[in-house]
Parts: structure tokens; C-alpha cells; sequence
């Protein structure tokens, strides 16, 4: 995306004759004798629109804000229409002015109403042009107003003078916010090269219409504390409280409620850290934990806590309609008891949807009604239990008001068989646990909060204390005022067997001690409406939330809201299925452990997140809410995972294999986003660790691994190169692709050059880096390279090049800096490695057409023969336009259009061996013969003739020879092995090649190189020692090299350094000579190997380039493929263990 060009702006002039009506200053309730005030109100109204000028009006600016709307969903927005007057404060004390939308500053703070909210005020943005400023001038003349009979440079705004960006809350909201604002681009300030258009205004489309007002927001009381206390109060506190009281006693009771309220307060404690470091969105506890852990875990909680909170809803209805049906004589069943009570439960859940359909305002305000109902049931507990018993038929059935005598009976434990089972503190725990699993109540409609930071603290936290004293409470009165054991009337039954009453056996105990027991009937009625309109309201709202991140595939379309609210109805529609499947299918008790595991899983991430987001420790983490401990957080998580495991180890498993379901197909479908997650933290800081680790660590040769500077331009632009390094490197080692361009190169087409290089990367599986150095000549990037690339251990220690196949049509100054490379890799002990393919290693045709029209090479007019590469390259000062041309930094194959195709010579028979076909099916041009003139008068591009994947990565015949001519420290044979190791290598057998250094003791070297190799652990199919490689070369092939250097030959006395004297030859000869004898040697044994592996010729400082260019020529076109390599004579095989 091109940037926008800046503008330089100014307030238009005022003219107090184009005002044509007058304002009352008592309509405007203005003091205009106050200039100071009149100062201070215009700059305030035209400070919004000129600190935004460098967004080239791309937002509209604020009319009017209401204070009743949240200030956190963005400020309100609407068209501004075109000004037509200026603003005029006469002399006279009158203020003239036509109508116009009023503004205000965008800055200024909305809480604190303007004293100039009623003023008219209207600016314009325009070039710095001097005809505005004689206009300025003048209407200063003309003019009392302040602003304009002083200086109207004091009239504008400060952003009026600068192109930076005053700090502001809009230039950090996300870029997809409606109210983000982009901050001018570092080019854009940089370059200072932009500048806005005379007369463009701030507003690109007036014609935009005006932005929809915010949707209803609840504050912390009604959208957090309410709901939290009506899914905690649930018809536990009705049915079970009494029953936990018997079995535990008032004291283990007060200790239970005791133990979960700090399970869940150390959870609150920790979802109040998360919530308060920063924004927190629709979508609640699964926001949370992605946010916070990552889209694994998040995807996964997010979509089983969604649909605990879909059964929830059916088990609380369940719930209601057991109740009502209790109430309802038998005679008046419709059908039966089992069907009655799902007809009731299906009506339920029709009018609950209903009601969250219509919006969650009429569900906040049935809340309202449910919550009273409630505390009038506590009430009415609370005060039956002060009157006492009010007959001997509730003395009879266990209530004798308050008397020690019962309390010091009930304080200690009581533990019987209930329903088959003999219970104990922790099977008690179990089923009392799930009546605190209702804290997430309020988070879970985050989206629908005036300010979410501070409401779920204060909201969940303050429900916590409320609800815990509550339940402390009625335990210790129910433990005083009611015994364990009574039979309505009925003596000694607890010898018999036969009681009916008491908290062991009743479930009917509150409703016995209140005063008025059809308000707890109502109570309980309301406990369970609640908390399934809470499960109604949280399920689709936080699947909707999972469904926008697409972390699930097919989920999408529950991902659209409705109305104002952005209401997820599909969601609802869904949550309304699956409840009515449920409640129609019956069976609810069973999964319940399951849904209180799936409750305790989200407590369980939340702790581990607020835990994980400390101890890694990112610059970004930094809550508000500082009552929290980062090992409190850990213990939450762990208590959470225990109490899992004690409610129901089944169904403890049964979650956390769902969880790792989920985690494993969101870690495989690998979701594009981006969240910043404390996991991303902690890969970096572990990734550090281990650097700085490593380098402490002490080289060994065992521990050698080869890592890789591979000089390939844009990986796809060489795959071959690319490929073949990786194969190396797979898995276990560094891999570095480098890019040398020689113009410079904006900042934005390294970005698009490296995110393209990254994916095309990715798409080949390779795991490699790419760097880019642009601005610099091919030697001097590729030196940079090779002494700044990597990071302590992990540096590259072997470069791999492409052998130069356009050497004989190059000046002598490219061939001079290609030879440099190499000194300089050998300076700084970097071993070296060239790669020759028949057909070239360069294959930028499978490349979009685009990028490989940035990546051609230039058009290189042909230079003069000691012209430098920078002569013949016109520099290019262009920062913006792709048109830059990238120079392959692999420094082979730069053959682009009119380039020569590469040399293949055939002058004997053993090179004519050489160049037999051994690839199968695929078909080797076949190249003319000739010499170097018919070579340079070729002009086409050449193709390779395999593609990469053909070339190394798929299984082929053949060998792979090693020419371990030279003791290099043994990468010359390493490389190779490494190579035979690989799956597509797997059937090429080894084969060796050394040379002997007595013919007389041939056998006894062969002996001892076989033992070598033993000891090495080389798996080898056949070694042979070479003999005769000090034999003079053929005359064919003598006559081939001389035609190679015969453009390079230069006299004696000549100053020229970069040219081949007869002096060298001379001094060179013996070296010439064996180089060629091994050419002949290759050619003639490896003509049919896949690859051949050769050890590179030592490159001397005072050895012409060009001669050592030819060198390299005539080992690399030996066969169709060779490598040449050369290690820095360190040693890498080792044969002690």
C-alpha cells in the first residue's frame, strides 16, 4: 500500500464580513467580554481536527458526546458538512456567525463539559500558500478578535506546525478499531517527501454516513455483581446446604464454604489481574485465556465452556421444573411426571430465549426482579429462624429454633451412607463445590460492559464476600436451629431406621425454618431461572466470540451478530437446541461432574495464565490490579486441577482429553492471529536462554554441526541452492539464505521481500532465515554476512555459493570480487562449499510474475575489459518503487536476458563421458561446441533442466563420489555423508576417491584409508587410490583451458592486476596441471554420479582471480553435478567416543 502524501495545513483566515446574522451572547451563554476565554475555546475546537491532518481525513470527528455513553467503545462519530462562514467576535461584544454542525476537540477530556459547547465553530485545512496568508492578514486588519489582530499564526493549533503525531489514545487503538487513527509512517517523516494537495480537506467522503450510536452497557452492579450473585445463590443454597450441615457439622461446613470461597477468589484474584491489563472485549473467559495463553488454549476452553454453559442452561430448567412439579398434585399431571416436567422445562427455556432474544436489557431487568425474590427468600429465612418453631409439628419434624445444646451436637462431623454411598469431607466437597462455579457470570459478557477493567474486579470479588458470609450464615443457623435426626412425631426412629427430618434426611429445611415457606419455593424458582439465564446469556455469547477468531473450522456462521448489541441470535438458537436435547433426553445427573470439570478447567487456565504471564514476564504485562501473587495464581491452578480430580477422576479425564483434542486441531490448523500471548513471551525468552546458554558451552568435535550461509537472493529465486543447503541442515542445524541487493531498498520492500521469502519457505517445509543487506556491492554485502549473521554459537560456519557460470562474459572486477568472497570467508574461517548444476541453479520462471520482475537482474551493457561492476549498474536513489534490481547474491547464475548461456565444452573422449545423459527420463540440452566468441554470441535464457524438487529432494539413481583430494579437516567427506543420510539419498552407495601419495605403497595407503574410514563410522560402497594425478593433462584439455583465460592474458609489464601474466601461468603451472588431470579423472569415473564432491582448490592471495575463476571452471564442469568444497582445517570427524 502506497502511502499518503502528506499536506501541509493551515486555518483558513476569518472574515468578519462574510458572517451575516448576529448571536445573542445570552443564547450562547458566553462572557465575550472574556478574550482570554474566547482564546481558549477556539483552540480547543480546532485542536481535533488539526492534530489529525496527517491521517488525510480518514475519520470524522465528534458532534456531541453524550456523558451516558461508555467512553471505552469509542468516541461517537458523525458527517461533517461543508463550512460555509467563519467564526467572528466583533468588537461590539456581539458574536456574529452563521449556523454550522458544532465541533469539539477529540482530545479534549469528555467527562468535563465545555463552557463553549453552545459556541459555533468551523475550520478548514488548506496549503501554506501565500495568497492565504495575505487573506489572513487582512481579515486580521479588519478584525477585533484576538487571534486575528495579533499574529494568526497563534490562532492554529500546535499539530499545525509539526508532522508528528501528538500522543493519543486513537493512534493506539487497533488498526481494525473505527476509531483507530495511524500516526504518520517513519518513511513519511523521514523521507519527508510527501505533502498534502492545495485545497484537500480533512474529510474524504462528507457524503459518509454517520456512525451508529454505542449499544446498551452495564455497569459493575448490575452487569457483574448481580449476575455473579445469582449463579452462586443457585438451589444449592435450598436443596443441599441443609444436607451438607449434617453430614459435615457446622464446623467442617463453615471450613468447606471457607476452602472453596479461596479457590474461587484466587481465581477472581487472577481473571482481575488479566481483565485489568488493558481492553478486555466481548467473549469473556475465553478472551481471557487466548489473549492471555494463546488461541490453543483458548479455542480449546472457549468451545467446552461453551457448551457446559448450553447443558448448564438444560440441567438449571431441569432443575425449576423438578420443583414446580413437586408442588403439582398427581392427579393434575397432563401425561406423567417425567413428561410434565420436560413439557415445563421446553416452556421455560422458550420464554428465557425469548426474553435474551429481545436484548439484554429486558433479561438485566428480569435479573433485577429474580435477585430480589432471592434475598427475600434469605430474609425469610433468616427471620423464621429468629421467631422459631411455630408449632409442634415443626418441633416434631427437627426445628427447635436456636439452642446450643443442637448447635454443639451439630458442630462436629457426621459422615452416613446417602444414596448407596458413604460420604466424606471430600466426597461432601465435591457436591457442594459446584454451587461456587458462578464467578464467571459477569466476565462472560465483557463485550456488554461500560468499562470492563474495573467492573469484573469489584463485581466478582464483592459477590464473593456477599455470597460466602451468606452461605456461612445459613449454615451455622441451620446447624443451630434444626437437629440431624427427626420423625415428625415418630419416636426413636433414628434406632429404626425410619426418619424423614432433620438435615440428614430432609431437603426441606430451609423452607421449614422460614417464616413463609411458598417465598422460598419462589426463591428457589428464582435461584434456578437465574442462573440458566446467565448459562442463556454467557454460552452464545462466548461461542460467538470463538466463532469471529475462526480458530474452528464451520463455525463462521455463528460468528454474526445483530442489532445494536451485535447479539448473537444464531447463538441463542443453538443454545436453545441443545438445551431442549437435553432436557428431553432426561439424565442431567450424570454429566453434571462433567460440567463442573469443564468450569474448573476455565478457573484452572485463568490461574495458570495470570501464573505464566509473571513468570515470563513480557514488557506488556502490566495489570492494574496488584492484589495478586504469581505463586498464589500457581496454587489456584493446581487446586483446581485436584479438585477435578476429587469431584470425579472419570470425568476429570474425560475433560482433559477433550481439551487436548481441541489444543491439537487448533495447534495443527495454525490460525493466523496474532495476539501477543504469554506463550509467544515464553518462546522468546526460552529461545534466549538457550543462546545464552550455548554459549557457554565448549566446542566439541562431536557436537559439530555443519550451519549454513547459503548466498541464494530470494530462496526462490535459487530453490536448487536452497534446497540442497537444507538437506544439510534438516532439522538439526542453521540455515541463513542471504541477500545481498546492491541499491537501496525501502523499508516496506524489505518487509513485502521478507514475508514473501518466509512463505515461500513454509510452502516448501524448508526451516531456514532470510536476511537482506541492500545498498552495498556484492563483496561488501556478502562480507557483512559472513561477519554479522547469527547470534553467539549460532553462526554460520560453512558459505554456500553457486558456482559463476557467466565468468568469461564478466569484468574482471566482478570475477576480482567473487574471488574476494572467498578470501574473506577463509579470513574469518568459514569454510566454503560451491554448487554447480548442469542447466544453473537459477529458476525465477516458478516465481509470480511480479517478483520475479523486482529479482531479474539489470540489463548490463557490455562494460570494458577492467570497467568495475558499479560502472556498468546505474545507482539507483529510488526508495519507494519496486523497480529495483536485485543482484543475485549467490553470485552464480546471473545470466538473465542477453546473458551467455553457460560453457560446456567437449574436447575428448573422457570429458565426452562426462556429458552422457544419466537422468533418467529427463532429456540434457544438448550445447553446441565451440569457442568463447560463438559462447558470447549467444543470447538467450537459460532454463535448468530439473527442477529443484527433481535435482535433490526426489529419489534417484546413482552414486555420490567424494574427491577427497585434500585433508580439509574432513568436510569434504562429512557433507556427503550427510547427504547419503536423507530419505531421497538413501540408495545412492558412497564412493571414495583419494589420492596416494607412493605408487610403490598403494596397497598399504588403500589399507590405512579404509581404516580411517572404519573408524570414522563412513558407511562406503567402493575406495580407490588415484595414482596418476600428477600425469600431465591431455592436449584437448590444454587446449580447452587456454581458450578459457585467453580474454584475461595480459603482458608482463603490465600494471593491470586482474589480468594473467605468462609469469603466472609459469609459477601456476603444476597446480594447472593437476587441476586438469582431475578434471579428466571425474570426468571420467563420476560421469554417471548423482553427485560429485570435490575438494575446492585453496585460493592464494597473490593468485590472479581470473585464473583461479578458471580453475574452478574446469573441477565444476567435470560433471553434471558437483560440489566443491573446502573446510577451514578444523577437524569434524572424530574417531574417539
Amino acid at each position: 500500500m502506497m502511502a499518503t502524501p502528506q499536506k501541509d495545513i493551515e486555518l483558513s483566515p476569518v472574515n468578519p464580513e462574510n458572517s451575516g446574522r448576529k448571536i445573542s451572547t445570552d443564547k450562547m451563554n458566553l462572557p465575550v467580554q472574556d478574550e482570554e476565554d474566547v482564546i481558549i475555546g477556539r483552540f480547543r475546537k480546532i485542536s481535533s481536527a488539526k492534530s489529525m491532518a496527517a491521517t488525510n481525513g480518514n475519520i470524522q470527528y465528534p458532534s456531541e458526546i453524550k456523558h451516558d455513553v461508555d467512553l471505552e467503545s469509542g468516541l461517537q462519530f458523525k458527517t461533517k458538512e461543508a463550512e460555509k462562514e467563519k467564526l467572528l467576535v466583533p468588537s461590539n461584544g456581539d458574536v456574529k456567525a452563521t449556523r454550522s454542525p458544532v465541533t469539539k476537540s477529540s482530545f479534549r477530556d469528555t467527562e468535563k463539559p465545555s463552557r463553549f459547547k453552545d459556541q459555533p465553530s468551523s475550520t478548514r485545512f488548506q496549503d501554506m500558500e501565500d495568497k492565504h496568508s495575505e487573506a489572513t492578514e487582512s481579515a486580521g486588519e479588519d478584525s477585533d478578535d484576538p487571534l486575528t489582530t495579533t499574529d494568526t499564526k497563534y490562532g492554529k493549533s500546535f499539530r499545525h506546525f509539526t508532522r508528528e503525531a501528538l500522543p493519543r489514545l486513537d493512534n493506539y487503538r487497533n488498526v481494525m478499531s473505527l476509531h483507530a487513527v495511524p500516526r504518520p509512517t517513519l518513511d513519511e517523516l523521514h523521507n519527508a517527501s510527501l505533502s498534502r494537495k492545495p485545497g484537500q480537506t480533512l474529510e474524504k467522503d462528507l457524503s459518509m454516513p454517520s456512525l451508529p450510536s454505542s449499544s446498551v452497557k452495564f455497569g459493575w452492579v448490575k452487569g457483574v455483581l448481580m449476575r455473579c450473585l445469582l449463579n452462586i445463590w443457585g438451589v444449592m443454597l435450598f436443596l443441599r446446604l441443609s444436607w451438607v450441615v449434617g453430614q459435615a457439622g457446622v464446623g467442617q461446613s463453615v471450613l468447606l464454604i471457607l476452602t472453596t470461597s479461596v479457590v474461587t477468589t484466587i481465581t477472581a484474584l487472577s481473571m482481575s489481574a488479566i481483565s485489568t491489563n488493558g481492553v478486555i472485549k466481548g467473549g469473556g473467559t475465553y478472551y481471557m485465556i487466548s489473549r492471555s495463553l494463546g488461541p490453543e488454549f483458548g479455542g480449546s476452553i472457549g468451545l467446552i465452556f461453551s457448551m457446559a454453559n448450553a447443558v448448564a442452561c438444560a440441567m438449571y430448567v431441569v432443575g425449576f421444573g423438578e420443583s414446580l412439579i413437586s408442588l403439582i398434585p398427581e392427579t393434575a399431571y397432563m401425561v406423567s411426571k417425567s413428561w410434565d416436567q420436560a413439557i415445563y422445562g421446553c416452556i421455560t427455556i422458550v420464554v428465557l430465549t425469548g426474553i435474551v432474544v429481545v436484548g439484554l436489557e429486558w433479561e438485566a431487568k428480569a435479573q433485577v426482579v429474580l435477585l430480589f425474590i432471592l434475598l427475600a427468600a434469605i430474609g425469610d429465612f433468616l427471620i423464621g429462624a429468629a421467631i422459631g418453631p411455630k408449632g409442634d409439628e415443626e418441633v416434631a419434624q427437627g426445628f427447635v429454633g436456636f439452642n446450643m445444646t443442637v448447635l454443639r451436637d451439630n458442630l462436629g462431623p457426621d459422615y452416613r451412607v446417602f444414596e448407596g454411598v458413604q460420604h466424606d469431607f471430600f466426597s461432601v466437597f465435591a457436591i457442594f463445590f459446584p454451587a461456587a462455579t458462578g464467578i464467571l457470570a459477569g466476565a462472560n459478557i465483557s463485550g456488554d460492559l461500560k468499562d470492563p477493567s474495573s467492573s469484573i474486579p469489584k463485581g466478582t470479588l464483592l459477590a464473593i464476600l456477599l455470597t460466602t458470609i451468606s452461605y456461612i450464615v445459613i449454615a451455622v443457623v441451620a446447624g443451630w436451629t434444626v437437629v440431624r435426626d427427626a420423625g415428625g412425631g415418630v419416636q426413636d426412629c433414628v434406632l429404626a431406621g425410619t426418619c424423614a427430618y432433620g438435615l440428614h434426611h430432609s431437603n426441606d429445611v430451609i423452607r421449614l425454618v422460614s417464616a413463609w415457606g411458598p417465598l422460598v419455593y419462589g426463591g428457589c424458582f428464582a435461584a434456578t431461572l437465574s442462573s440458566a439465564l446467565a448459562s442463556l446469556v454467557s454460552a452464545p455469547k462466548v461461542f460467538q466470540a470463538l466463532c469471529q477468531d475462526k480458530l474452528y473450522p464451520y463455525l463462521e456462521f455463528f460468528a454474526k451478530g445483530y442489532g445494536s448489541n451485535n447479539e448473537p441470535v444464531r447463538g441463542y438458537a443453538l443454545t436453545f437446541i441443545i438445551a431442549v436435547s437435553c432436557i428431553l433426553m432426561g439424565g442431567l445427573n450424570q454429566i453434571a461432574p462433567l460440567i463442573s470439570n469443564f468450569f474448573l478447567a476455565a478457573y484452572a487456565l485463568i490461574n495458570f495464565a495470570t501464573f505464566h504471564a509473571n513468570i515470563t514476564k513480557p514488557v506488556g504485562w502490566r495489570p492494574t490490579f496488584r492484589l495478586y501473587n504469581t505463586w498464589l495464581s500457581l496454587v489456584g491452578a493446581v487446586v483446581c486441577v485436584a479438585i477435578m480430580f476429587v469431584v470425579s477422576w472419570v470425568t476429570a479425564l474425560v475433560t482433559l482429553s477433550c481439551l487436548l483434542t481441541l489444543y491439537l486441531i487448533v495447534s495443527y490448523r495454525k490460525p493466523d492471529v496474532n495476539w501477543g500471548s504469554t506463550t509467544q513471551a515464553q518462546s522468546y525468552k526460552s529461545a534466549l536462554s538457550s543462546v545464552q546458554h550455548l554459549n557457554r558451552v565448549t566446542d566439541h568435535v562431536k557436537n559439530y554441526r555443519p550451519q549454513i550461509l547459503v548466498l541464494t537472493g530470494f530462496p526462490g529465486e535459487r530453490p536448487i541452492l536452497t534446497d540442497f543447503a537444507y538437506l544439510i541442515t534438516k532439522d538439526s542445524s542453521l540455515l541463513l539464505c542471504g541477500h545481498v541487493i546492491q541499491n537501496p531498498t525501502s523499508h516496506r520492500t524489505r518487509e513485502a521481500l521478507t514475508s514473501r521469502a518466509y512463505h515461500w519457505l513454509a510452502r516448501r517445509k524448508i526451516k531456514a532465515f532470510y536476511t537482506i543487506v541492500d545498498d552495498t556491492p556484492l563483496k561488501d554485502g556478502a562480507s557483512a554476512l559472513l561477519q554479522a549473521s547469527g547470534l553467539g554459537k549460532l553462526k554460520p560456519n560453512i558459505l554456500l555459493m553457486g558456482v559463476r557460470e557467466d565468468w568469461e562474459s564478466s569484468t574482471r572486477q566482478e570475477l576480482v570480487d567473487y574471488v574476494d568472497i572467498l578470501h574473506k570467508a577463509l579470513d574469518v574461517h568459514v569454510a566454503l562449499a560451491l554448487l554447480r548444476v548442469e542447466g544453473g541453479v537459477r529458476a525465477a520462471a516458478a516465481l509470480e510474475p511480479e517478483l520475479a520482475a523486482y529479482l531479474a537482474p539489470a540489463p548490463r551493457p557490455t562494460p570494458p575489459a577492467n570497467d568495475s561492476i558499479g560502472e556498468s549498474i546505474k545507482d539507483s536513489k529510488s526508495t519507494e518503487s519496486l523497480n529495483i534490481h536485485s543482484v543475485g547474491s549467490s553470485l552464480s547464475d546471473l545470466s538473465g536476458p542477453g546473458s551467455p548461456a553457460p560453457l560446456r565444452v567437449n574436447q575428448h573422449p573422457e570429458t565426452a563421458d562426462a556429458n552422457t545423459d544419466t537422468n533418467g527420463p529427463q532429456k540434457k540440452e544438448k550445447e553446441e561446441r565451440g569457442g568463447l566468441s560463438a559462447l558470447l554470441g549467444r543470447n538467450r535464457r537459460r532454463v535448468s533442466s530439473f527442477t529443484s524438487v527433481e535435482q535433490f529432494t526426489k529419489r534417484q539413481a546413482g552414486t555420490v563420489d567424494v574427491w577427497w583430494l585434500y585433508d580439509d579437516g574432513g568436510l569434504t567427506l562429512l557433507l556427503p555423508y550427510i547427504l547419503s543420510t536423507r530419505r531421497a539419498w538413501a540408495g545412492c552407495p558412497l564412493r571414495v576417491f583419494t589420492l596416494a601419495n607412493n605408487n610403490a605403497e598403494m596397497e598399504i595407503e588403500e589399507r590405512n584409508m579404509a581404516s580411517l574410514l572404519s573408524k570414522f563410522r563412513i558407511d562406503y560402497s567402493a575406495l580407490e587410490m588415484i595414482p596418476d594425478v600428477s600425469k600431465k593433462p591431455k592436449e584437448s584439455t590444454l587446449a580447452y583451458f587456454d581458450k578459457l583465460i585467453a580474454p584475461y592474458m595480459t603482458t608482463d609489464d603490465s600494471n593491470d592486476p586482474t589480468g594473467i601474466t605468462e609469469a603466472d601461468l609459469l609459477a601456476a603451472r603444476d597446480r594447472t596441471h593437476r587441476y586438469l588431470r582431475v578434471r579428466e579423472l571425474v570426468s571420467a569415473r563420476s560421469a554417471g554420479a548423482r553427485l560429485a564432491c570435490v575438494t575446492l582448490p585453496m585460493p592464494r592471495r597473490r593468485l590472479p582471480a581470473p585464473l583461479y575463476a578458471a580453475w574452478l571452471r574446469v573441477l565444476a564442469t567435470a560433471a553434471p553435478r558437483v560440489l566443491l568444497v573446502r573446510g577451514n582445517h578444523a577437524a569434524v570427524l572424530t574417531y574417539y567416543s
